[in-house]
């Protein structure tokens, strides 16, 4: 009833879209989940004459700016500005970088400034010793944790307790990644890189145990406190699959400008249908914004999601590098 009342006095915005390309698509089905916010009155693709564009945006009061080349959204969000439009803009990772940027001023002239380093030394310093800290201290209260799903996973079929896995962090370094293991021994036999999924048969009774509490990844306290790793960053990411979201997204290494996390933006507000672009803006995101508060409430968030099922069976749907839009051609370019 309260949802009721909250719906009739504040009505969702009618919102006209504007696009470039099939991505499309993937932005309706996202709006479809949030009808109390949002209704979709209507689209339109920058293919069509701007003189129509134009004319459709006289007609609506909220327009989205979706995947739109960077020199036509600027004419376009130039008019809507013009003619007092409610504009949401999806940012192009330029725009990210540059919100996160420091605004001087030389003479007269207003400038912003990037820093090639997004953490400052003394940030840098307190988030090392936030990690050492907190990781020792988690480490000692879940060493019973540890000890019993160790004797679980060599009781269950005889096999090696941990699992090593070769990852990336700062500046591209590579480490093993340490967790539980919760497949069967050589799941990756024949070498070739692949994700788990749901219902995944290679998963053993105990690792469907580990993985529906997220057990399997407190060895990665041990990478936090080795230095690998911080409790805050970009997923780490296999050397494999680095070299084929390179093909068409060159800037996933700026998300190497910081040590690699357990969590972090991309891995809470990113989903498993969630375009490896999309994820990669949520991580560059966060590390324009960055500060030890930021890094607090990403980790009070993980606590409070920590027990649900959603991203504890694999990867169904994952969007993987081969499975890339067409339309990252155009973001090759930005």
């Amino acid at each position: 009833m309260t949802t009721g009342i909250y719906q009739r006095i504040f009505k969702p915005y009618d919102v006209f879209l504007i696009y470039k390309g099939s991505s499309i698509n993937n932005f309706v089905e996202k709006l479809a989940t949030r009808r109390d916010q949002f209704h979709v009155v209507g689209s339109i693709s920058t293919d069509e004459p701007e003189e129509e564009i134009r004319r459709s945006i006289d007609s609506h009061d909220t327009v989205v700016l979706w995947d739109i080349p960077a020199e036509a959204r600027n004419r376009i969000f130039k008019y809507c500005y013009e003619n007092s439009k409610r504009i949401y803009s999806m940012p192009k990772i330029s725009d990210i970088i540059l919100n996160g940027s420091k605004p001087i001023h030389l003479f007269d002239t207003p400038l912003l400034l990037t820093e090639g380093n997004p953490l400052q030394y003394e940030e840098r310093v307190i988030k090392r010793g936030f990690d050492i800290i907190l990781s020792l201290l988690l480490i000692i209260v879940t060493s019973p944790i540890m000890a019993v799903t160790a004797l679980a996973i060599k009781l269950g079929d005889g096999g090696p307790v941990l699992y090593r896995q070769i990852r990336c962090t700062k500046n591209s370094r590579r480490f093993y990644i340490y967790k539980f293991r919760s497949m069967i021994v050589d799941a990756e036999k024949h070498g070739v890189a692949e994700l788990a999924r749901e219902g995944d048969p290679r998963i053993t009774r105990v690792g469907r145990v580990i993985r529906s509490f997220r057990i399997d990844e407190l060895p990665q306290l041990f990478n936090v406190l080795k230095g690998d790793m911080s409790f805050v960053g970009p997923r780490p990411e296999r050397p494999e699959f680095i070299e084929k979201y390179e093909q068409t997204m060159p800037e996933f290494s700026y998300r190497m400008k910081v040590r690699a996390g357990i969590t972090g933006y991309a891995q809470l507000y990113g989903k498993y249908n969630t375009l490896p672009y999309d994820k990669l803006k949520l991580d560059l995101y966060y590390i324009e914004q960055f500060s030890i508060w930021l890094d607090a409430k990403l980790i009070l968030l993980t606590c409070k999601i920590l027990f649900t099922k959603e991203s504890t069976e694999g990867v169904s749907g994952h969007i993987t590098a081969d499975a890339a839009p067409a339309s990252l051609e155009e973001k090759k370019a930005e």
